[in-house]
């Protein structure tokens, strides 16, 4: 064999090594007997040739190829290669998911079949919406709105609204010199007014003191009077009071009672003009003693002598209903 066919051959093992490498190297086995199957998705944006296909966990396969179909508004075909023995049908879902990292693979649920494929065959296709899809959904309208906000400042920001506003700055600027320059004419009236307030506060802690002091002697006056016996007092006192009661009970009684002395000097109407008429009777008498005093009293400077000469002096009885009952003579020396 001449050099020239050791080169050739040489030559395609190394060309046929390479491509079987290559061919290894994106994922496809070009000695192995693994089936193919076909799965079409809208967009298989991070899918990428050689991702995983799963089943349960487990990487029962790999992508194989991607092709865009122009004829049916540009989905995508993918050759999902699977090994020989995983069996799928035509309740068997190819469903495209991705992780957090943007990275996707194609996860296989299998049902019950009712038709078992040997390969070649298109498998249900499934797409299940990222956190990636589900935050552009939420933050295109956020990032929208934003953008109309920005535009509406940015149109309120013109030039008139630029001078009113360094105008304000202006005024702004304005205000606080004359604020200071007022805090500087009031600065002796400002520290009076915070020495009378070191004053009051001052003035407040002495009171504090005494109140102190107050409360303290309230406390010690109410804690003598917590000691004290006053339940004793009270018991005592309210007896005493239970005694008055029963005392003028029984004198309320017995005045009422007309069979006793007080009550028959209470009640008794014969009583009361028998004393009405005395009375009567007595004023009379003082009234004529006061008149006649020679009638009742005889005065003798010298002992012995005449014989007091005879007078008739009549009395009479007056009852207590002022009629006369009796009248008498009586004779009396003069």
């Amino acid at each position: 064999m001449s050099k020239e066919i050791k080169v050739a051959l040489l030559g395609i093992v190394a060309i046929v090594l390479l491509y079987v490498g290559f061919n290894f190297l994106k994922g496809s086995n070009l000695l192995s007997t693994d089936r193919t199957y076909y799965a079409t998705y809208d967009n298989v944006d991070g899918l990428t040739i050689g991702n995983p296909v799963i089943l349960n966990g487990i990487k029962v396969g790999q992508v194989k190829e991607m092709k865009l179909m122009p004829e049916q508004a540009n989905r995508v075909r993918v050759s999902l290669e699977m090994q020989k023995d995983v069996v799928v049908g035509d309740s068997t879902v190819a469903s495209l998911s991705g992780s957090l990292l943007g990275s996707k693979t194609i996860t296989l649920f299998l049902g019950k079949n009712s038709k078992v494929y040997d390969g070649g065959e298109d498998l249900k296709s499934y797409t299940v919406a990222s956190i990636t899809d589900a935050f552009q959904a939420k933050a295109l309208p956020v990032l929208g709105t934003v953008d109309s906000t920005l535009i509406k400042v940015n149109s309120f920001l013109n030039k008139d609204a630029r001078l009113s506003l360094q105008a304000t700055l202006q005024n702004a600027q304005g205000s606080t010199e004359a604020l200071k320059n007022l805090l500087i004419m009031n600065q002796r009236n400002i520290n009076e007014i915070t020495t009378n307030m070191a004053r009051l506060t001052a003035d407040l802690n002495k009171t504090s003191a005494k109140f102190d002091r107050i409360a303290s002697n309230f406390s010690q006056l109410s804690d003598s009077l917590k000691d004290a016996p006053v339940g004793p007092a009270m018991r005592k006192l309210n007896a005493t009071m239970t005694e008055a009661q029963a005392t003028m009970t029984t004198l309320n009684r017995s005045l009422s009672d007309q069979k006793g002395s007080l009550g028959k000097l209470m009640n008794d109407t014969l009583l009361y003009n028998n004393l009405n008429a005395t009375a009567a009777s007595t004023n009379t008498l003082l009234t004529d003693f006061q008149a006649n005093p020679k009638r009742y009293v005889h005065f003798s400077v010298f002992g012995g002598g005449k014989d007091k000469a005879k007078k008739e002096v009549e009395t009479t009885t007056t009852k207590p209903n002022g009629t006369v009952t009796e009248t008498e003579t009586k004779t009396t020396l003069k």
